[in-house]
């Protein structure tokens, strides 16, 4: 029995279609967040001590992170 059977009376075709759909937005969302979080931690000590981010803390460092991520899915989208 298949796991993933969408909301109910979606054609088959359809079911398959959105399948595909989930995992390409999945592994753009996985590429952005990898290459945005290696951009990151790679420029982290360059940046200024406000955009660095302390380990469990709730600070600016997570936003500037963020933004990279924000960016580098952009840029996915924009070539996939």
């Amino acid at each position: 029995m298949d796991r993933f059977s969408g909301p109910p009376g979606l054609r088959p075709e359809a079911k398959d279609e959105l399948k595909r759909a989930m995992k390409a937005n999945f592994l753009r969302s996985l590429i952005a967040v990898l290459a945005g979080n290696l951009i990151y931690y790679s420029v982290e000590r360059y940046l200024p001590v406000r955009a660095q981010h302390q380990i469990y803390q709730l600070d600016w460092g997570l936003a500037v992170d963020f933004w990279f991520c924000l960016a580098c899915y952009g840029l996915v989208r924009l070539v996939w």
